[in-house]
């Protein structure tokens, strides 16, 4: 190999870790404060419906600044937009800590959706800009088995953070790892060729948004793999619920819920990146499809016929979870494929989706149906119905 083609793959290596490193602003913004819960509803004097907004706050404000995003990196560049949303990010996780009331806290919480959304959204687009569609499957298989991390990690550190210093010092932590991520993609180079910049003028973007709206094939794809999401991110934005209310236990138990979650989201990534070469992406979806249903069936009958335990509300949750994961990468690069010269507003069209079903769950699914696990294994029911139901309207051609 040569010296020339050595330093193009290292390069290449080091853009999956930054984009992995980016994708993790999520989880950490959403679950590290989770066992911070109780803390912060007694210091705000507020209660778990009220401050459950600041999730779903959160998740309005990405939702609906990726649509932003997209189209600035597909004219400024993936580097210099997520250069900017950090920057935006730690001064607004700055604010959380200093927040002394829900408003001003809410408030905070929304200007970090809207930051940390820059960096997932810009880099995305750069992994497709610099592989081709099989090797780009295989990375985004490799961002999400180091993205799948965040979610152990960070209720884990949430409530190291919350014993020893406090839930301000959650937001202190997520300010200094907005820093680290400047620090490191500083040293990466810029990955959208000059000949691809496109427009930026208001008729150009909302002609670039129509043109992919009416894109039947994109749109049923990006609604299955929200739906699909949906049936995870039902737990993750529940968990305080899961963890306080259905398993009756502590702030240091998070872990029992979010690791083996994570396990199953690292194997599936992995399997998923190795069968890249092997299956063709709709044969990787439709067995990813049918192992989360396997799961969500098994959800159902434990909810129903057996005492909660850790045990019996993680098991299905590890099979669904081993689903999605196989399905993640798969469909995230056929949508991506679809518009070869509008990949950063193809990738904020699929973040738009996936974060308004997610924030639709925190702020609406998860406080109607938090009143007991059946409740949860029901909604999940409803999410893969409409996961399987999109998918099959996608129709996509085999290779």
């Amino acid at each position: 190999m040569s010296v020339k083609s050595s330093s193009a793959n290292n390069n290449k290596h080091y853009l999956t870790i930054i984009a992995a490193l980016l994708s993790m602003i999520g989880p950490f913004s959403i679950d590290t404060y989770l066992p911070s819960f109780p803390a912060i509803e007694a210091n705000f004097d507020v209660s778990r419906a009220l401050l459950s907004q600041s999730m779903g706050v959160y998740l309005f404000a990405f939702a609906f600044s990726t649509l932003l995003w997209g189209p600035v990196s597909d004219r400024i560049g993936r580097r210099l937009v997520i250069l900017g949303s950090l920057l935006l990010y730690v001064t607004a996780s700055i604010g959380c800590a200093y927040a002394n009331g829900l408003d001003e806290f809410l408030l905070f919480r929304t200007f970090q959706g809207f930051a940390a959304s820059g960096g997932f959204i810009a880099s995305r687009a750069m992994i497709r800009d610099a592989h081709d569609s099989e090797n780009a499957h295989r990375a985004m298989s490799q961002v999400i088995f180091l993205f799948s991390m965040a979610p152990a990690i960070a209720p884990v550190l949430g409530a190291w953070l919350q014993n020893h210093f406090g839930w301000r010092s959650v937001f202190w932590f997520l300010a200094a790892f907005g820093v680290l991520l400047y620090i490191m993609t500083s040293f990466i180079k810029e990955t959208l060729e000059v000949k691809h910049q496109q427009s930026i003028l208001p008729k150009s973007v909302i002609k670039t948004y129509l043109k992919i709206l009416q894109h039947r094939r994109f749109i049923t794809l990006v609604l299955s793999i929200s739906c699909g999401f949906s049936g995870l991110f039902l737990y993750i934005a529940g968990a305080p619920s899961v963890i306080y209310h259905f398993l009756n236990l502590g702030s240091n138990d998070f872990a029992l819920l979010f690791v083996p979650i994570v396990l199953a989201l690292m194997i599936g990534a992995a399997i998923s990146g190795r069968l890249s070469h092997r299956w063709t992406k709709p044969r990787l979806i439709t067995l990813g499809l049918f192992i989360m249903s396997a799961g969500v069936l098994l959800n159902l009958l434990q909810a129903t016929l057996f005492t909660a335990s850790i045990i019996h509300t993680v098991t299905p949750l590890v099979i669904y979870v081993f689903g999605l994961s196989l399905i993640i990468p798969a469909i995230t690069v056929m949508g991506l494929d679809y518009f070869p010269h509008n990949r950063g507003a193809a990738a904020s069209m699929q973040g738009f989706f996936q974060m308004l079903f997610s924030a639709s769950v925190a702020a609406i699914a998860v406080p109607v149906l938090q009143l007991s696990q059946q409740h949860f294994a029901f909604g999940q029911i409803g999410f893969i119905v409409f996961a399987i139901l999109f998918w099959l309207l996608s129709k996509p051609k085999t290779k």
